[in-house]
């Protein structure tokens, strides 16, 4: 379909031939592509219909004829650092990954010429956008929901050129120096308050444990007296050895 008469007349001369000279033509006639491969031929500058060829043997004219070789396995593409700008105004540089596979040989040999560059803008401008409608707290917490979000809106596109994209991961995030600041000093806040929190719990416990102790004591008066003469042996047993006066324990 779409051949002028001229065409036609080549394509049957071109039938003729090989006719006339199998078997050896068929040598020439037959290619082979791999299982994760598929072949598109053009027939004088017209895409063939139908599907794309392979795996294994397909036919074509020698003299009419050229075919190009598409890779249907999955690829990965990294997305080199862009800037992008977050709901509350924080300006970042990510990167980012995308894993996709050529699922249409034909529609993606007529629509698209660089594969890699096409991809690669398509996700910088997706990220943008969809980065512009998120704060940086949910970017650092929420990375994994984000990238489901860029690889949905990216296959919603893809699709049309015959691409599927299998995954995109949000790699890294460089900030500022100012916004690496602020968050390292509240980091630093937050440790020293969480230490003041736990320095005052212990005292707490602390003061617990003394009060229930001086109040076991007061009920047994000898009780005290032999903590007393404890605390007494533990201060001898040092090298030199501590001599104590005590006090009579009445007028303690």
């Amino acid at each position: 379909p779409g051949l002028g008469i001229c065409e036609w007349l080549l394509t049957i001369l071109s039938f003729l031939f090989v006719i006339m000279t199998f078997p050896i033509s068929v040598w020439f006639c037959m290619k082979v592509v791999r299982e994760y491969e598929r072949a598109i031929v053009f027939r004088l500058g017209h895409l063939l219909p139908g599907r794309a060829r392979g795996p294994g043997l397909f036919f074509f004219l020698p003299c009419l004829d050229t075919y190009h070789k598409i890779d249907l396995r999955l690829k990965t593409l990294e997305i080199p650092f862009h800037q992008v700008v977050t709901k509350d105004m924080v300006t970042l540089e990510i990167d980012a990954v995308c894993y996709y596979r050529l699922e249409n040989a034909s529609l993606l040999l007529t629509t698209l010429t660089s594969i890699s560059s096409a991809i690669q803008l398509l996700v910088q401008t997706t990220t943008k956008r969809l980065l512009a409608h998120r704060a940086f707290s949910e970017l650092l917490l929420e990375r994994k929901s984000i990238s489901q979000e860029i690889k949905v809106a990216l296959d919603a596109v893809t699709g049309c050129w015959g691409i599927k994209v299998e995954r995109t991961e949000i790699n890294n995030v460089q900030l500022p120096a100012e916004v690496r600041q602020s968050l390292a000093a509240e980091a630093e806040a937050q440790r020293q308050a969480k230490v003041r929190v736990i320095a005052a719990e212990g005292e707490k416990a602390a003061s617990e444990s003394l009060r229930m102790a001086a109040e076991i004591l007061s009920s047994a008066p000898a009780a005290a007296q032999l903590r007393y003469l404890h605390a007494l042996h533990s201060l001898t047993a040092e090298k030199p050895a501590a001599f104590i006066l005590p006090l009579p324990l009445d007028a303690m």
